[in-house]
């Protein structure tokens, strides 16, 4: 996989004059460095169309369920479905979660052996879970993998922003590509100017 280091990133993307103004607006951002893709999954899951605060207090309340506060395939399989619901999680993804357990015990979620897939590969072998969308894997691999190169053109909040800083009048289809038109001059650095766009959108409401 590509290594790169954050200065690299900037010094390319400050090429882009608009995205430059973007960038200095809302300050330098550092690199995740999070490898734990089961862990991850599982709490991107519950994270899923909650507020950050509720999406905190029940992962909190999950997590205390486990030993050393640490999730695991076994234990989750075994858990009755009603526990997860008494922390805060629907029935729904309390499934989700029991579907996460059980492709890292069939398959594999160790990073450390899915880490040569490629971006796309590795999205598609996420989105074999049951429960996990494109989008949701494409976040994984952005915040907690550190892939440099992700854009995540169906986010609504990627396409505000560059629908507002480019002036672009365009929508479905013709609007995502324009945007991976356009964001191809940010090659392989498009992780770095998305995370820049969410932030310079959210100053802006």
């Amino acid at each position: 996989m590509m290594k790169w280091d954050i200065d690299s990133a900037y010094l390319h993307l400050n090429k882009d004059k608009k995205l430059k103004k973007v960038i200095k607006a809302t300050g330098l951002l550092e690199a995740s460095h999070e490898k734990d893709l089961f862990t991850s999954l599982l709490s991107a899951i519950v994270s899923q169309q909650l507020s950050t605060k509720a999406a905190s207090t029940i992962w909190n309340r999950f997590i205390l369920l486990f030993p050393d506060e640490q999730p695991t395939e076994n234990a989750i399989l075994k858990m009755d479905i009603e526990i997860l619901r008494a922390v805060g999680l629907s029935y729904q993804k309390a499934g989700y979660l029991k579907n996460i357990a059980s492709f890292s015990l069939e398959k594999s979620l160790e990073y450390k052996k899915l880490y040569r897939k490629s971006d796309e590969d590795l999205i598609e072998y996420l989105c074999e879970i049951k429960g996990v969308g494109r989008w949701t894997a494409e976040m994984i691999l952005m915040f907690n993998l550190n892939r440099p190169d992700i854009l995540p053109v169906d986010d609504l909040g990627i396409q505000q922003a560059m629908i507002s800083l480019y002036e672009l009048e365009l929508k479905g289809k013709e609007l995502k590509a324009e945007m991976y038109r356009i964001s191809l001059n940010w090659q392989p650095y498009r992780t770095l100017a998305s995370r820049h766009l969410w932030k310079w959108k959210d100053s802006l409401i």
